[in-house]
């Protein structure tokens, strides 16, 4: 989404050679690594678990009273080496229930009564309502001891009245409009760090769900079409012929496909039905499924090839209000930010087989999903687009914990936004949080990066989760240079896909990765305070010595005048910092007498600009 040590680590194995630093590493973490569910060189633990559901959701949703009322059966296996005697559920809706904490004001004709649990089945017994407690956005669901590796089936009823008039990422759009999400009663994580995640939602942090299958099947009017995570199933028995054949026009063919314009919802013969439809959408291994309607929307899709080596296709597409006139690039734009991101950045094949891009009241993202407000600002709808998109591959790809470790999912968005979008648009110059980065750095809000989301509000939250790690991300990146850097990011991607990594899982990875000890940059730009300062304090002749009045470590960016007029730029990798040094001498090669030089970049923070330029007398 987008917005405004008690014990010393293990070095590093598998035959690098680890010098000096190690990173601080918690004891509840440390723990994880003794009993072999995490390991040093990045990957998972010979004794790595995690559990699994299979949700088969069955939801009728009533746009004139807004009433979602659903049924689900939930096949849950406990893979832990723990027996479980309670299941903890999460009711995500029941942030709108009336006396629910949250961290985000709504208004108050939205405070509800909540989900209504209708129906709670475990195992062919029907539990009484004393089995199971709700507590906001938790349910505590007691149960017969669920023994390692035994299977639990539950059945549940549910409803629950949507938002209409306060939109937190989820609820009425407009008359005819809604993008529904966490709208079903969810098994929370089991894991190896915390056991049950029971942080409540409030509103700010975000979520921590695990890799599931999900068949989702939605009863809406037959005037509605419906956008969802996960393959429509069942296409033919819904959408009439022409629009059938423009649908596999889209995914097969690199130009760009009408599926529904005004003529259309004017016609008025979208699908087959005239009373209602039931839209089957199925999606393995992912970690959320979330619907979104529209009477009126128009849809424009496309697709690409994003595996060459296989020719596999990924769908693009955009659902919008044809009033909103900043929507008819939006599909352009994401087809070029799945098409950047399989080749350029992160250079991984697009995952999933589409990506619908909805309009919405929001900027948030969802596995195969994305509700994004209208922006009448070209620049800032590309930024906003492919922020969102990017967090396909974080959290959704990576199966992150944004609730504990926003930074590890919103800084790689970020750093997208940052490089997708000149791709896109190449007058761009994104410098989105550069700025209270500066502006805060060495305040009592300025936290290391690595503490928890938990523990942040206001500005330390926003720094912390979005421009600092990106500008972590993109120093390494910069200091390894694209072909090791990409190397060791794949590492990453590959030890961790469709798990849990936690920030101890991304540093190790890289660092078995690329073959190299970053810890020294880890530990001061994550784990350590300080502030990113650096000056120019001598020119000699053709030596400029620059000191780092800080402790953050930054590149040296300059930009040289010589006497006639002309300007050279010279750069340093952050590696010029790993000794702990404080200053380095830069030579300059370039002939000619320097007149001026000034220190600084975009995306290169200095709390103190007044010593980046020296005029040579």
């Amino acid at each position: 989404m987008k917005q405004l040590f008690l014990v010393a680590a293990c070095s590093i194995c598998s035959g690098l050679l680890m010098a000096q630093t190690s990173l601080p590493v918690p004891v509840n973490i440390q723990k994880a690594f003794d009993k072999g569910t995490r390991s040093v060189d990045g990957k998972p633990g010979k004794n790595y678990w995690q559990n699994h559901a299979v949700y088969n959701i069955e939801v009728n949703f009533n746009p004139g009273t807004r009433m979602i009322r659903g049924t689900e059966t939930i096949r849950y296996t406990n893979n832990s080496k723990d027996t479980l005697k309670q299941i903890v559920f999460k009711l995500y809706p029941n942030i709108y229930k009336k006396g629910a904490p949250r961290l985000m004001d709504i208004e108050p004709a939205d405070a509800s009564d909540g989900v209504a649990i209708e129906k709670m089945v475990a195992n062919d017994v029907t539990l009484p309502e004393r089995n199971y407690r709700i507590d906001a956005t938790n349910m505590n669901v007691n149960i017969k001891p669920l023994a390692p590796g035994q299977t639990i089936n539950f059945t549940i009823g549910f409803s629950y009245t949507l938002n209409k008039r306060s939109h937190i990422r989820t609820g009425e759009i407009e008359e005819g409009a809604y993008f529904i999400a966490y709208f079903f009663p969810r098994i929370a994580v089991y894991d190896d760090i915390d056991g049950w995640n029971r942080n409540p939602y409030l509103g700010t942090q975000e979520f921590y769900n695990d890799f599931c299958d999900f068949t989702t099947s939605i009863t809406v009017p037959a005037a509605y079409t419906v956008w969802a995570t996960g393959n429509l199933t069942n296409s033919a028995a819904i959408f009439n012929d022409k629009y059938l054949q423009r649908i596999h026009d889209a995914e097969t063919a690199d130009g760009y496909v009408n599926i529904i314009d005004s003529a259309d919802i004017a016609e008025g013969k979208i699908t087959k039905s005239t009373s209602s439809n039931t839209w089957i959408f199925e999606a393995k291994n992912v970690t959320d499924a979330v619907f979104a309607l529209s009477d009126h929307y128009l849809w424009q899709s496309s697709s690409l090839v994003v595996d060459k080596s296989t020719g596999r296709r990924t769908r693009v597409d955009a659902a919008f209000n044809p009033r909103h006139k900043d929507y008819f690039n939006v599909v352009k734009d994401a087809r070029k930010t799945v098409e950047a991101m399989s080749y350029n950045f992160p250079k991984w094949p697009y995952p999933y087989p589409h990506e619908t891009v909805f309009d919405g009241l929001d900027q948030m993202e969802y596995p195969m999903m994305v509700n994004d407000n209208p922006l009448d600002d070209r620049a800032e709808s590309i930024e906003l687009t492919d922020h969102e998109i990017f967090h396909t591959m974080f959290p959704f790809y990576m199966g992150i914990n944004e609730t504990k470790y926003g930074w590890m999912d919103e800084g790689w968005a970020t750093i997208g936004e940052w490089l997708v979008s000149p791709m896109i648009d190449s007058t761009i110059v994104d410098e989105y949080g550069v700025v209270p980065v500066e502006r805060s750095a060495g305040t009592e809000v300025d936290l290391p990066v690595t503490t928890l989301t938990t523990q942040l509000f206001g500005t330390s939250m926003f720094i912390n989760s979005y421009p600092k790690p990106a500008m972590g991300y993109l120093f390494v990146k910069d200091m390894l240079g694209d072909e090791l850097f990409f190397k060791a990011l794949h590492n990453y991607i590959r030890n961790w896909n469709g798990k849990h990594p936690i920030p101890y899982d991304f540093f190790y990875s890289m660092n078995a990765g690329c073959g190299k000890n970053l810890n020294w940059f880890w530990k001061r730009w994550f784990f350590d305070d300080g502030v990113p300062d650096l000056a120019i304090t001598k020119v000699a002749g053709r030596l400029i010595t620059i000191q780092s009045k800080g402790t953050k470590p930054v590149p040296i960016d300059l930009t040289i005048t010589f006497a006639d007029g002309t300007t050279r730029k010279v750069h340093r990798s952050i590696e010029v910092w790993e000794k702990g040094n404080t200053s380095v001498t830069v030579p300059v090669t370039f002939a000619g007498p320097i007149s001026k030089v000034e220190l600084g970049s975009t995306y290169v923070p200095d709390v103190n600009k007044e010593d980046n330029v020296f005029i040579v007398k």
